[in-house]
């Protein structure tokens, strides 16, 4: 017996205004993206061409059914949870905190991430790209300052990194920096430039990253040279089928 693994599956993390759901706006063929929109209802920073503009998600359980219906529909290529932090946090809203039995409430809290992850997103024939927002967080057995995903429970143990195989980092990078990085999914535009930064996916640790906890991708995806490539979730899904296929 073999299980169903989705390759085309990334996490894209980062702090407020990194660039996060920007790095949506050149996905191919905007009609095939179902967009599950978590944040209630804030508009991407683009003009959006999804399928149905986005749905609004009011139930997280939404979402199960949204990974279901698009297994029906063949012009769906891609499906979009933004973000999986505003996912986590309406779970708690909606079925916890009303809950009359809190400590079964928190477990299923776990278990509502576990099924998403193991039954819903693995066995999807689509594309699919969460976002997230990190935090600093003490380690408290290093003692160092790590970032991460916010999670609650029992979750933040093993952390929700686990679950993905590819994961980037969006942030804005200063071009002296990125000088050292040249590489040609790396495109410096004039705007950039002007600004002297450019917002990017990091795509590998470095020294000064070691403390992040996600950031990680199979063996060989990325070069060197190519930690520092365009926020652009086209260029990392094309790498990404090409590198499997």
């Amino acid at each position: 017996m073999t299980e169903p693994i989705n390759t085309n599956l990334v996490m894209i993390c980062g702090e407020a205004i990194a660039g996060k759901t920007a790095s949506l706006r050149n996905i191919d063929k905007p009609e095939g993206v179902m967009y599950l929109n978590c944040e209630a209802g804030k508009r991407p920073p683009f003009k959006n061409l999804f399928w149905k503009e986005g749905i609004v998600i009011t139930d997280p359980y939404q979402i199960y059914e949204g990974f279901q219906a698009a297994e029906g529909m063949p012009d769906i290529h891609t499906i979009v949870v933004d973000s999986m932090t505003f996912l986590m946090d309406m779970y708690v809203s909606v079925h916890v905190v009303t809950s009359s039995d809190t400590m079964s409430a928190w477990g299923n809290y776990g278990e509502y991430f576990r099924n998403l992850m193991q039954q819903y997103v693995a066995a999807s024939t689509k594309n699919v790209i969460f976002t997230a927002h990190v935090e600093k967080i003490l380690n408290e057995q290093t003692m160092q300052m790590e970032k991460r995903i916010p999670v609650k429970g029992a979750l933040a143990k093993n952390g929700i990194e686990a679950f993905f195989s590819t994961i980037v980092t969006a942030r804005t990078m200063p071009m002296d920096i990125l000088d050292k990085y040249k590489n040609p999914l790396l495109n410096i535009t004039e705007d950039d430039l002007m600004l002297g930064y450019k917002h990017v996916f990091q795509t590998r640790l470095t020294k000064d990253t070691i403390g992040e906890r996600g950031m990680r991708s199979p063996m060989g995806l990325f070069s060197i040279p190519e930690t520092f490539i365009d926020n652009d979730c086209q260029v990392l899904m094309s790498r990404l089928n090409e590198f499997y296929n």
